[in-house]
């Protein structure tokens, strides 16, 4: 009988051990609160009102990150026996995602704290949910509150505090607690009168077509795209008439279907006249598929926060390995995404990301996510060709072009510490990430059709044009690998690096020499145009041989 009673006061020990661990609200794992809120600089207005409603995106931790990083390091070891040998999303998520107990445990939480479960799943690390704001509120141990922002005319709204959670473990972050920063594209639209138009596009007024990238950077014919995908991050929609249009006046034919994939229930039309800007979204669609004309289709995957985007772009089924962004935003911690872009590199897929359109990195000039150490990130040229449809005759660096030392002190990744890279010349760090990694065209030499009007030649420019041309061009190399059944190259940044600093590097890629963006264009890889832009097929064949 002492003996039961014993055993029976071991176990209501554990148990009330374990109901106070429950009890104690658990904090997050990534930052939430806004500097300007904290610091008072944001000045408060009032509270949000308690019965509107919101929808947010609960990310869940990563099981393992050692783990991944170690996975990481062995598949994109040329050394090792695993090299390129890439996940599933489920592989993923049975050996880094979070668990299946883990899961119900959140889905649990929202429903008993009044919330509603309106998306996400366990292979993209998240719970979407929908809820007043007096619910939220509640569940997450915090007051939301509408400020003045210090910066731009207009208010946002924001919690006072980190919020915390009744749960047994520690969440990774929640995604829309606050807008106080707003995605914009990676684009420019300058005056005709203020620079020089392009004269040797196929396109009308002689400005670039897409096609006339694919054929200065790529210079072949075999390689179309063919059986690929292409999956484009956007934060509107886009109206297939502006793409047709394009086509059409550029005495085209689309090849490729264009599908919309709304990720938080953000509509994928845009409608101008009902206050949506497609102009981004056309240009992404049109610079990828000029470079890659014959892909199955291009997947719009539209949403209102990153993380339910980044979560089915990594989950889609067939599943894209070929990706890119044309916008960029600031979050509260840089660490937000990361568990998405390492398990595109798992998987085998290629993010590129647009370096902004703002000159040299800096905290206000919307740096991320070009900056973070796990993407492929792409700067801005300025190209001229031969002919129309001609071959690449000379390119400099763009003077608008984003690239510098990570603002928020990203860690310089083990790429970028390769001797040789980061030297006198370039003025790069040897302690913090540095960007591009890559370039191409992004002057005001394009044609561009958009918001169901008039087209446009000459006068849009970003290297919101240069990452999807990128994404379209690794189309090329995804196709040659599956011909040759040989593996996809994913992320590409260990490969391209030591690619550099070798003896073929002059054949891989166009040495971008002059111009400069804050930081000099010099010889060999430095922070206005990366390693250069695509030379011809040589790259393809040493990415997919």
């Amino acid at each position: 009988m002492i003996r039961k009673t014993g055993i029976s006061l071991l176990v209501f020990g554990t148990l009330l051990g374990a109901s106070l661990t429950w009890a104690a609200p658990q904090s997050l794992l990534t930052r939430h609160t806004r500097d300007a809120v904290a610091s008072g600089q944001a000045r408060f207005l009032n509270r949000m009102p308690a019965n509107q409603f919101m929808r947010i995106d609960v990310v869940l931790p990563l099981r393992d990150e050692s783990g991944l990083q170690d996975y990481l390091g062995q598949i994109y070891d040329p050394q090792s026996p695993i090299y390129h040998q890439y996940l599933t999303p489920q592989d993923f998520t049975n050996m880094f995602g979070p668990t299946q107990e883990q899961y119900d445990a959140v889905v649990q939480f929202a429903k008993t704290h009044g919330l509603q479960v309106v998306g996400g799943s366990r292979d993209s690390m998240d719970v979407q949910l929908k809820g007043s704001v007096a619910t939220i509120e509640s569940a997450f141990h915090i007051t939301m509150g509408i400020y003045q922002h210090p910066t731009e005319n207009r208010t946002f709204y924001a919690p006072d505090r980190e919020p915390s959670v009744d749960l047994p473990f520690q969440l990774w972050h929640v995604s829309g607690l606050d807008n106080y920063s707003i995605p914009r594209p990676q684009l420019e639209k300058r005056d005709l009168s203020t620079h020089s138009l392009a004269t040797t596009g196929s396109c009308p007024s002689k400005s670039f077509c897409g096609s006339d990238m694919r054929a200065a950077y790529y210079e072949g014919t075999s390689l179309t795209g063919s059986g690929q995908n292409i999956g484009l991050l956007e934060y509107a929609g886009f109206d297939i008439t502006d793409v047709n249009t394009y086509y059409t006046n550029a005495g085209q034919t689309r090849n490729f279907n264009v599908t919309g994939i709304s990720t938080d229930g953000t509509s994928v039309n845009c409608v101008y006249s009902q206050g949506c800007d497609d102009t981004e979204q056309t240009i992404d669609i049109t610079q990828a598929g000029g470079m890659a004309p014959d892909v199955t289709t291009i997947y719009m995957y539209v949403g209102s926060t990153d993380t339910a985007i980044l979560g089915a772009m990594t989950t889609d089924t067939p599943l894209p390995l070929n990706l890119s962004c044309s916008w960029g935003w600031s979050p509260a911690d840089p660490n937000t995404d990361d568990p998405y872009y390492e398990k595109m590199a798992s998987q085998g897929q290629s993010f590129f990301v647009a370096a902004g359109d703002s000159r040299k990195w800096t905290k206000s000039n919307y740096p991320y996510p070009a900056e973070d150490a796990n993407v492929i990130t792409v700067g801005g040229t300025d190209l001229t060709t031969q002919s129309a449809g001609g071959a690449w005759k000379s390119e400099t660096g763009w003077v608008d072009g984003g690239g510098g030392i990570s603002p928020d002190k990203i860690a310089i990744p083990s790429w970028q510490l390769l001797t040789g890279v980061i030297t006198t010349a370039n003025k790069g760090s040897k302690t913090y990430r540095n960007g591009p990694d890559v370039t191409a065209n992004a002057n005001f030499t394009f044609y561009v059709c958009a918001d169901q009007t008039t087209c446009t030649a000459n006068e849009y420019g970003g290297t919101s044009f240069a990452a999807p041309m990128w994404a379209g061009y690794l189309a090329l190399a995804n196709q040659q690998a599956a011909t040759n059944h040989v593996s996809a190259p994913g992320f590409i940044n260990p490969t391209i690096y030591p690619l550099g600093l070798g003896s073929t590097y002059s054949s891989l890629f166009h040495d971008i020499t002059s111009g400069n963006n804050g930081y000099p264009a010099t010889k060999g890889y430095d922070l206005d145009s990366g390693w250069g832009s695509p030379n011809g097929s040589a790259l393809i064949n040493d990415l997919a041989p």
